[in-house]
This record gives C-alpha cells, structure tokens and sequence, in this order.
C-alpha cells in the first residue's frame, strides 16, 4: 500500500564491495518519484536508493558528496500490468568499471543509459552496513506503489538473473521459487510465501514491517491478476490500493478500467462503493469496449456521455436510481446503490450477456448461470478494442468518489473479504459466490486454465 515499507538494522560483517539484490515486482503508477524498491539512508551525502524517477530505473549511491556510483536507464517502464524481475549487482572489485553496478530485467541486462557514473575500484556501498535498511521507501518518503515478491539479497556474492529465474519455450521469463544461491551473512529471502517477512534462508535475518498494512495477494509472477490502469485514468483522478482503488474527485467526470481486456469466456469482479465525494450518489459501474475515452472524452452533460462506460462504448449500472445505461440512454433496471454496497458483474462473451448484482443479488430477477435476466450487449469483436475491459466512472464535475475493486485479489482496499468464495478454475477470492462457469479475470484464466 502507499505508505507500507519494511526495515530491518543489519548485522556487522556484511559485504560492502559485493552483493545481489533481486526481486519480482509490479508496478501500478506512472510518473512521479514514490517508486523505491529499497534504500538505505545516513545522511544527504551518504545512502543508496534504487527505484524509478518518471518511470526511468535508477540505481545509485551518493557517497562523500558526490556520486559514487550511478545508473538511469534510458529506457522506462511503463507496464502497469506484468510483473518485472529486476536484479542488481554491486561488484566494486571488479577490474571492468561497467562490471561494477549492473542492472537486470527480466532476464536482460540493461546497457543503455542517460546516465552512468561507474563506482571506483573496493568503493564501499551504504547499503549492507551495520545500520537500518529499508525495502519500499527512501528516507520517509517516495514509497512504493505496487506488488513485491521473492525477494533476495545475497551478501559477499555477484549472481546473474538466471539464479533466480529462466527462460520458457516460449521465451517467457519465469520465476524460480527455489533458487540455488548463497546468502552469506546479512542475506535473506523475504516476501517467498504470501506476505510473510520471516527469512526463509538459513539466517533468520527476519525483516519487520515499519508502516502501512501488508497483504496476502494473489496477483503473483505465475498469475497476473487485473488491477485498474494507471495509462487510462481520468483527470481528477487517482489510484491506490495496488492500483485496486479508483479516487475520483469533485471536479472530473473519468475513471479508470481494467489492465486485463476480454474478448471471449465468461468473467466475474467485484466493486465496492467505499466512499461519496460532494453529498451525491453519481457512480457508474460496468464495462467499456474503448476505455481510452474514460480518459479523453468530453464529460457527460446533456448526452454527450461517450466517454463514461454507460456510453456508446459501454454498459453500466448507475448509482443513483438504479438504471442501467448505453448510448447515453437509461433504462429501468434494479435498485440505487450508495456507500457500502458491493456490485458484483458477471461478463460472458461467448453469449454476449452482462449482469449486475448489489451484495449477492442478481438485478432484475437476473441469473448468469440460466442466463435469464440478461443484459444484451454487442459482441466484442465489434467494438474499438475488440475487447471489453471492467471499468468504473463518476458522471458528475461536482460529486465524486471512491471505488475498491476486487478481480479476484480477495480484498477492497486493505480490508480482507469476509467470505472466500472462489470460481470453479480456483483462481481467485471473492464476497459473494461466484456464477458456474465465471472466472477472475487473471492470465490463467485468459488461458483457459
């Protein structure tokens, strides 16, 4: 979450000329600076950090004034959806100056730079020294927004990405859950089974969580689960959460949709209204065939709707009144909804049939399963995308609000779900149960799986 990181004070007799870092994670923000991966802090002249600045990776020490070493990659990362392995290498005894800092993702080592400065021969690092360490923030602040797994660091040793993972058939990069690698004296492995930041090494170097709140997730490097997408929110706008919690001012009309788009196969997620902005009920929840326009339209007044995902690219349930709308036009459909409520939606697109449903029941005498009730929409393959994507909207340039949405991750917001009800396939946690034959929308699901 925005402001969870871990600490740890090291041990005396650490590596400081060579060490590895690795770790799997997910970005969910673009731009900015909050993207710390983990650091170590002394003084304005002294610490060492490793993140993304406008969304460029950047890996540096500042030492004695000046940089000890530095590296900004040229290229930047942009993905709010998969998960990236990076491994960093810190090798000051190396007699080749670019041998000394390396960088890696997903596999490839990162050669391209806007900036390098190569660390001297034996230069110590700030980080593995006998002081308090962090992982997901830099000197109180520049958190990081996203998911992190299977954390490694290996103390007095330089590895190569294949230690921690390989190359499919397909010349996918996978993990390897189980690496053979060494992890001298301050070394651990962290963050390997769900959320625990006990050290799965044979060092019992055990982190502790320093603020925030920790979660369970089931969006994982083997399965990625949807969040909302950072690349099509609207002004006015933000996202937290992990990216699972949509914030929409009083003063924009846009919202956001899902990473994951569906072009056939039957899906289910669930929307939590959590919060109103302004003292009315105008949320819109559904989803969109072009969820660029959630970000570009012109807003909603007098039909001019396009761009929300009751437009002419969309299907949506409205707050206020119940009705469900298309084209910008509204038609009678179940009941209002407001602050608490929970909207489940059925998508199948092998039948093209949309369904809503307010804490477990299905709108207007609906049932996904038989298919009664159904709302007809056009087929995928027909729309701007090709796909759908979930999404979510406010309809108004006075209210707002808030929207926490569960793709199977089995949380709204930081609060676990009170059941665990789960598709037939396995993957994924929701409130209420899922239909037969509906899934979370998650690359094994995509796959068939």
């Amino acid at each position: 979450m925005a402001s969870t990181y871990l600490t740890r004070t090291f041990q005396s007799g650490g590596n400081v000329t060579k060490w590895t870092f690795s770790a799997w994670v997910k970005k969910v923000n673009i731009g900015g600076s909050d993207n710390t991966i983990f650091s170590r802090y002394q003084s304005s002249d002294y610490y060492t950090k490793v993140g993304f600045g406008s969304d460029q990776l950047i890996y540096y020490q500042r030492h004695a004034g000046g940089w000890g070493g530095l590296l900004e990659s040229s290229q930047k990362f942009r993905d709010v959806n998969g998960w990236y392995h990076f491994v960093f290498v810190w090798d000051t005894g190396n007699v080749t100056a670019d041998d000394r800092m390396k960088c890696y993702v997903n596999g490839v080592q990162i050669t391209d730079f806007a900036s390098r400065t190569n660390p001297a021969t034996d230069l110590g690092s700030t980080w593995n020294t006998a002081f308090s360490q962090e992982i997901g923030r830099f000197n109180s602040t520049d958190y990081w927004k996203g998911y992190m797994t299977h954390i490694n660091f290996c103390d007095g040793y330089a590895y190569s990405p294949t230690d921690f993972g390989e190359f499919d058939s397909n010349g996918v990069w996978k993990i390897n859950t189980s690496p053979s690698v060494s992890y001298g004296t301050t070394g651990f492995n962290i963050l390997k089974d769900g959320n625990t930041i006990t050290d799965s090494s044979a060092n019992t170097n055990n982190w502790t969580l320093g603020g925030g709140t920790l979660s369970d997730d089931t969006d994982n490097p083997s399965n990625v689960f949807s969040t909302l997408n950072a690349l099509n929110l609207g002004s006015g706008g933000s996202l937290d959460n992990c990216g699972n919690s949509c914030n929409m001012d009083a003063n924009a009309q846009f919202g956001s949709s899902s990473t994951l788009g569906m072009s056939s196969g039957k899906y289910y997620m669930e929307m939590k209204y959590s919060a109103q902005v302004g003292g009315a009920d105008r949320i819109m929840l559904g989803v969109s065939g072009d969820p660029g326009k959630l970000r570009n339209s012109t807003p909603w007044s007098g039909g001019s709707g396009s761009g929300y995902v009751g437009g002419t690219d969309g299907y949506g349930y409205y707050s206020d009144g119940g009705n469900r709308y298309h084209s910008d036009s509204a038609t009678a459909y179940g009941d209002s909804y407001t602050v608490g409520d929970i909207i489940g939606i059925a998508l199948d697109l092998d039948n093209n049939r949309l369904f809503f449903s307010k804490n477990g029941t299905w709108q207007d005498s609906g049932d996904p399963t038989s298919s009664t009730g159904a709302i007809s929409i056009a087929a995928a393959s027909t729309t701007n995308t090709e796909c759908y994507f979930f999404a979510v909207t406010d309809t108004s340039a006075v209210y707002g609000g808030t929207v926490q949405c569960n793709f199977g991750n089995g949380y709204f917001g930081t609060t676990a779900i009170s059941s665990a009800e789960n598709p037939d396939n396995g993957y994924g946690a929701f409130e209420y149960d899922v239909p037969a034959g509906y899934k979370a929308l998650c690359t094994k699901s995509l796959n068939g799986e």
